[in-house]
This record gives structure tokens, C-alpha cells and sequence, in this order.
């Protein structure tokens, strides 16, 4: 990746006709502002649309009509452009004054080759199945169920896996790539300075427990996860791989059992299921560590001002697909003491992310 990729081309940001309002521009009122809010669907799926026809991958660093872009991504030109017109208003593409687009940092995020690319987030957030979800967001409040099984039924990721392949892989390539986005993020924030073992439990890939034996070249590490999750383990962890000496990949289910002794334990946004799942995790992983053990437990929270939009969002999600939650800092908190954990600190690691220091007493 190039530095002219990464670095908006001048005027990327500029507004030209029929563009979003520019900074310090006065709110809609609220009636505007409501219209605008119930037609977000057309926003999600414009979003997607621009994903899947791949058309912030087509635009380079030279601005490019309309037309160039519709031939490069094999779509009618005016409704391109139409498509286009609809994001700008978002701050997704700019449009200039002599009716080309250009990239803004919001669109770059949708390239496939952007080293934050947000694009298969994007794709798993507006997936057939939520469509089909949302419009039932009101049984989901009445009952504090999820909707899913009533839909498929079937429990939600066994409708993935079973009756949706293309979705799971789909789902499997976003959490993929976001896992690595913040595990940088989760190694440079977590100081595991004289501890010799880790354990990442429900670590999905593992990318987790890979930049920590990165950071400490002494330290041991476990993975565990799923069968058909740890299958597919970063390369590093894998036989042959520059970490494979100093880790062990266990398959299994957290919620089960925790077959693994370490110093500390890394529990990543696996505590947003139901309450009983939440409950049995935190059980298991405090009688494997036993007295003493350290237990870091890192989620996205819905009272952390950065991220409220994003995360009060993926909280009705999770609600409509498993019956789970996002946790308030004080919902966690609760839980976590409720299990007889104690808990010392609760840091920012991103802007999305916080992590909850913890420590089985002795």
C-alpha cells in the first residue's frame, strides 16, 4: 500500500453539487431528521451495494465520472450515479464541481485493500438474513428474545452454517479481519510483563494471542475455540508457522469447559450471548485458572460515547439474531463480580473496545 493510497487526494473532502452539508452546517429539523432516519435502510443498502459491486476498489487516486466507473464495474451509469449521489450525502465518495468522484476517508474504508478496510463488516451487517430480522425488532423487545429461530428454525449460527454457507462465509471473513484490526490494538494496550502463559478462549483465529507472543517472545499461549473455528488458525499458530513452538491450539467449547491452565486469560466479545452462556464461560475459565489467575476481559460497551451509535446498533442485532446484549460498564461489572471475579480497572483500548483488568481471588 502506497502512501498516495491512504492519503484522501486533494479536494477528497471538498462538497461539490449535491453533497453532504459541510462542517457547522445547522441540523435538520427534526422532521427532516426523522425522514431521514426511517429510510436508513436505503443508506445500509447502499452501502452494501457499493461493497458488492466493488466500486470503491475501481476508484483510484484520479478523480473519475461516473461513466468510468460504470464500465469498470460493469453497472448502468446513471443509476451509478445515482448510487453515488445517495452516499455523498453521507461523506461515502465526494462529488466534484465538474461531476467526477473522488475517495474520502469513509470510502477508502470500503476498499478491499485497505489496511482498515471495513468492507466485509460492511457485507455481514446488511446480509440477507438481517433484512428478513429487522422488521421484527418489536417481538424481539416484547418477548427479550431473538427472532431468528422463529424465522429459520434453527439456532442462528446452525442456520448459518446448515442453510446459509455464503452468509457464514461471509460472517467468517469479517470477523476475520476485524480480530486482526484490534488485536494490534489489545497487544499494545495490555502489559502482561511476569506472566509466562496465556490463553485466548474463544479467540476465534487467534490473532489475539499471536501479537501477545509477538510482544513477549518468552511467553507460552493456548487457543480455544470451536472445531471449525481453530481449523482455520492464523498461519503463525499453525504447524510450520513462527509461533508454533510456543502455542497449543485446543479445540472446544468455552461455554462447556475450559481445559487450560494459564497466568492470564483473554475473554474478547465472546460475553454478549444470552446470560446463561455468559454465566457457564466465566464459570469454567475461573476453575481453570484458579487463585490468583488474572482475567481480561475486553467488549465493546453501549455507554462508551465514541462508538454509542455503532454499538447501541450491533446490541439490537445480537438481540434479534441470538438473544444476546452489549454490555453497559456497569452490566459487565455485574456480571463479572456475580461469577467472583474481582475486578481492578477498566481501561479504553480503542474506540470501540474497553478491557475489564480482573483477578480470581485467592
Amino acid at each position: 500500500m502506497t502512501t498516495a493510497q491512504t492519503t484522501p487526494p486533494a479536494g477528497a473532502t471538498g462538497s461539490g453539487p449535491a453533497v453532504h452539508p459541510p462542517a457547522g452546517a445547522p441540523a435538520p429539523p427534526p422532521a427532516m431528521r426523522l425522514r431521514e432516519l426511517a429510510f436508513g435502510a436505503a443508506w445500509a443498502a447502499a452501502l452494501r451495494a457499493a461493497a458488492r459491486l466493488g466500486v470503491a476498489d475501481a476508484l483510484g487516486d484520479a478523480p473519475a465520472t461516473a461513466e468510468d466507473l460504470a464500465s469498470a464495474v460493469r453497472t448502468d451509469p446513471g443509476t451509478l450515479r445515482r448510487l453515488l449521489r445517495a452516499l455523498t450525502c453521507h461523506g461515502v465518495f465526494a462529488e466534484q464541481q465538474d461531476g467526477t468522484f473522488v475517495h474520502t476517508d469513509v470510502s477508502r474504508l470500503l476498499r478491499e485493500d485497505d489496511p482498515h478496510s471495513l468492507r466485509s463488516i460492511t457485507l455481514w451487517c446488511t446480509e440477507p438474513w438481517t433484512w428478513a430480522a429487522w422488521p421484527r425488532l418489536d417481538e424481539a423487545v416484547r418477548t427479550g428474545g431473538n427472532v431468528v429461530e422463529d424465522l429459520y428454525g434453527k439456532e442462528f449460527f446452525t442456520y448459518l452454517n446448515e442453510d446459509a454457507p455464503e452468509s457464514a462465509e461471509v460472517f467468517n471473513r469479517a470477523m476475520t479481519r476485524s480480530s486482526a484490526q484490534s488485536a494490534r490494538d489489545v497487544a499494545d494496550h495490555l502489559d502482561l510483563s511476569g506472566s509466562t502463559s496465556v490463553a485466548d478462549v474463544g479467540g476465534g483465529q487467534g490473532h489475539v494471542v499471536a501479537g501477545l507472543l509477538e510482544k513477549y517472545p518468552a511467553m507460552q499461549g493456548t487457543l480455544l475455540d470451536l472445531p471449525r473455528v481453530v481449523e482455520r488458525a492464523d498461519p503463525r499458530l499453525r504447524p510450520g508457522g513462527s509461533l508454533a513452538d510456543r502455542v497449543r491450539i485446543v479445540p472446544g467449547d468455552c461455554r462447556a469447559a475450559v481445559p487450560v491452565r494459564a497466568d492470564v486469560y483473554i475473554i474478547k466479545n465472546i460475553l454478549e450471548w444470552d446470560d446463561d452462556s455468559t454465566a457457564r464461560t466465566l464459570r469454567n475459565v475461573i476453575e481453570a485458572g484458579g487463585p490468583g489467575a488474572r482475567v481480561v476481559v475486553i467488549e465493546n460497551l453501549v455507554d462508551d460515547t465514541p462508538s454509542m451509535p455503532f454499538s447501541t446498533a450491533m446490541d439490537l442485532l445480537l438481540l434479534l439474531n441470538v438473544g444476546g446484549a452489549k454490555h453497559t460498564t456497569e452490566s459487565m461489572t455485574a456480571r463479572l463480580t456475580g461469577a467472583g471475579l474481582a475486578v481492578h480497572g477498566i481501561h479504553p483500548v480503542n474506540p470501540y473496545l474497553h478491557a475489564f483488568d480482573c483477578r480470581v481471588p485467592a
